[in-house]
This record gives C-alpha cells, structure tokens and sequence, in this order.
C-alpha cells in the first residue's frame, strides 16, 4: 500500500504542478468552460500514459540510439508550444466576442504530452524508480498516473472554467490569453535550451 501511496504523490506532484499542459487546460477551461475542455484533459491523459508505458519499455534507450529522433522532437515542441502561443496570443478575446477559436483536441492534448520536457522527466523518472524492469508496476504506475494526470489536469481546467464569468470583458480576455500565451511561450525556452 505504500508503494501506491509514493506513487499518487510523485504523480501528483508532477501532475498537478504548472507546465504547458496545465497553462493549456486552464486557458480552454476559460474560453470554452469544462465539457468542452474536457477532450483535452482526457487526451493529455492518455498521451501521458502511453508515454511512460513506452518509457518504461525502453523508448529512452531506443532515442539514445537515434539522436536526430531525439533532436526533432524537441524542435517539434518548440514549435508546437510556439504555435499553441501564438493561437492564444492573438485569440480575440473569445468568451465576450461570443467567437473563440475551437477549443483544443484530444489529439492536441496527447502532442502536447509528447512533446513536453516536463512529462518526458516524469515519465522517465517515473517508470525508472517505480517500474525499472517488473511489468507489473508499470501497469500499476501506469494506472495511478491514469487517474491522478486526469484529475490533475482537470482542476486546472475547471479553474479556469471558475474563471470565465471573471474574464466575460474581452479586453480582460485578451489580456489573460495573452498572459498564458507569454507562459507557453516561455515553457518553450528550456527545450530549445536542450536542442
């Protein structure tokens, strides 16, 4: 029991912690409410989970093996974080214009996974100290991240689902998707920092 226990808190405090992911649900929760957020909590989700499953099985020593993988994959982050950025950056202030553009996919939540540092750590650290090479905790962590990263990401979008009636003035809109804009912008420095 106390092994899941260290497990619920390394997820959570990986989970629940800022990141782009996190800054993502918050800034759809404000635009678009929960239930529309809600293919983004869920792909993020499952883009994680597959992420450590894949770690676990030795998809860091297969990326040692082909750097320019590795490389790509990091400019691929940049650039999709750059992108996310520039969306929300130049979003009109979408609640009080009654326009927003459409909230992000299931698809784009499990990228963002893929292509976020901050999950890459927890998934390597993860399946490194709580797996190492017994399936069986694997799918144990596998299935604690599975409801922790979801309940984690979720909070963070119904925060910002909370926030929505704060924010109905579109120049507060702007201004706060500008905010979050600037913070998916700046998660992007650390990886091009690594390239």
């Amino acid at each position: 029991m106390t092994l899941y226990l260290s497990m619920a808190g390394f997820a959570l405090a990986t989970s629940i912690s800022p990141g782009p992911v996190n800054v993502m649900a918050l800034s759809s929760g404000t635009a678009h409410g929960l239930r529309a957020t809600l293919p983004l909590v869920a792909g993020s989700t499952l883009g994680f989970v597959l992420l450590l499953v894949l770690a676990g099985m030795g998809l860091a020593e297969l990326l040692r093996g082909w750097p320019l993988v590795a490389t790509f994959t990091r400019w691929a982050g940049v650039g999709f974080l750059l992108w996310m950025g520039w969306a929300l950056w130049t979003s009109g202030g979408g609640v009080a214009a009654g326009h927003p553009p459409p909230a992000p996919s299931a698809w784009q939540g499990a990228a963002m996974q893929w292509l976020n540092p901050k999950a890459w750590v927890a998934a390597l650290a993860g399946a490194g100290v709580y797996a190492g090479d017994d399936a069986a905790r694997l799918w144990s962590l596998a299935a604690v991240y599975a409801v922790v990263c979801g309940l984690s990401i979720g909070v963070w979008a119904y925060a910002g689902a909370r926030l929505r009636p704060l924010l109905a003035d579109a120049r507060r809109m702007r201004l706060f998707n500008r905010v979050m804009a600037s913070l998916l912008a700046a998660s992007a420095i650390p990886i091009g920092l690594a390239v």
